[in-house]
């Protein structure tokens, strides 16, 4: 093992599973996409107590979207679903009990627990040869399945068993690019930042972030290479059985 790597920290989102490929087994199964069963929920939480339309309820809903995004981009921080529910009812002047709304949070939160997206292809093979060399970290946000959820949908696919730590924004308090997401990952495998290569699809996110902080970064474009052509990651790798190589070579 190389002495200057000790580390390896990865994205989760098209980088280890695919973002939203849940979503034909959804279709498979008659059931609506995961953002307009997410609206129809909350409809129909407020519409058992008082008649609503559900273009109110979506507009609402599209509003609380846009102040997550507006959060989560521009202060790098990751609203729980219960604070983005909040905000959708304050759209609507409308309340739920406590109980209802704690529930509809857990519903949500739970969609891609109970369908899970797929892994990507050659990520066991790749995740266990590099488990071998490097202390592994996942350094994810939480858009709308919470940290606990994510632990639950990833044990249920074998991938937990090769991280030792996990780094997601709900539980940090920031989301990547800051500098907290990916020091709590380093505080939790126990090596300097520094000492650590981060693997991602984004260079915004996954790149730039850990580089900041000094740290080396690989942009992964087996299911998302959108950034390819502008990155300013210290390598690129199309698939998983290329990353331990990618690695070593970064390290050496």
């Amino acid at each position: 093992m190389s002495n200057s790597i000790k580390a390896v920290s990865f994205d989760l989102w098209d980088t280890l599973v695919g973002d939203d490929s849940d979503e034909a087994k959804r279709q498979a199964r008659g059931l609506r996409s995961k953002p307009l069963e997410r609206r129809y929920l909350l409809w129909e939480a407020l519409n058992r107590r008082e008649p609503i339309s559900e273009e109110l309820v979506n507009a609402a809903f599209d509003a609380a979207d846009a102040a997550f995004n507006k959060a989560w981009k521009g202060h790098s921080i990751t609203w729980k679903v219960a604070d983005r529910l909040a905000r959708a009812l304050v759209e609507l002047d409308r309340t739920l009990p406590d109980g209802d709304l704690v529930k509809l949070a857990e519903d949500l939160g739970r969609m891609e627990v109970d369908i899970s997206p797929d892994p990507i292809d050659g990520v066991f093979d790749g995740l266990e040869a590099l488990s071998e060399r490097y202390k592994l970290s996942i350094v994810s946000d939480a858009i709308v399945t919470p940290a606990d959820g994510l632990r639950r949908m990833m044990d249920s696919h074998g991938l937990a068993k090769f991280f030792q730590g996990f780094a997601f924004s709900d539980e940090v308090g920031h989301s990547k690019p800051h500098a907290d997401i990916f020091q709590s990952a380093a505080r939790q495998l126990g090596v300097d930042v520094k000492e650590m290569v981060h693997v991602g699809d984004r260079d915004h996110n996954d790149i730039k972030g850990p580089q900041a902080l000094g740290m080396k970064a690989v942009l992964f474009t087996a299911t998302r290479d959108d950034d390819r052509d502008t990155t300013t990651a210290d390598a690129i790798c199309e698939c998983f059985a290329d990353l331990p190589g990618v690695i070593e070579g970064l390290g050496g």
